[in-house]
């Protein structure tokens, strides 16, 4: 994996968690700043996935290839899920949804990295 594209999922995950966070602690409900950085992560996620998949197809060895397309292809369908759930939710517990799934995908990317270190 590109390790500056980790870092900014990385960064990504710590803004989605910061910004849910505060409003979970103020009781607000998603507007369109979650939304935005949302958007972002995911937009840096599908990058992610198109290039694991243009790394990965290409790559040989002994390595856990089943795992890892498992993860890079999952990983996308976390923020949405999380943010439909804010959007109808109108509670704070739609925060708190989106701050464990900032969370989830933070994890995720770790993992991704994880598989693919030892084989580089």
């Amino acid at each position: 994996m590109v390790a500056p594209l980790s870092l900014v999922l990385y960064v990504g995950c710590g803004m989605l968690a910061a910004i849910a966070l505060a409003y979970l602690v103020r009781d607000a409900l998603i507007d369109d700043r979650v939304l935005l950085v949302a958007a972002l992560l995911e937009l840096a996620l599908l990058v992610q996935v198109v290039t694991g998949i243009a790394q990965g197809a290409g790559r040989s060895g002994n390595w856990e290839k089943g795992v890892f397309f498992a993860y890079l292809l999952s990983v996308p369908l976390v923020v949405p899920g999380a943010v439909l759930l804010a959007i109808k939710e109108k509670s704070r517990f739609g925060m708190a949804v989106v701050l464990a799934a900032a969370a989830v995908v933070a994890v995720f990317v770790a993992r991704l990295v994880q598989i693919w270190g030892p084989y580089a």
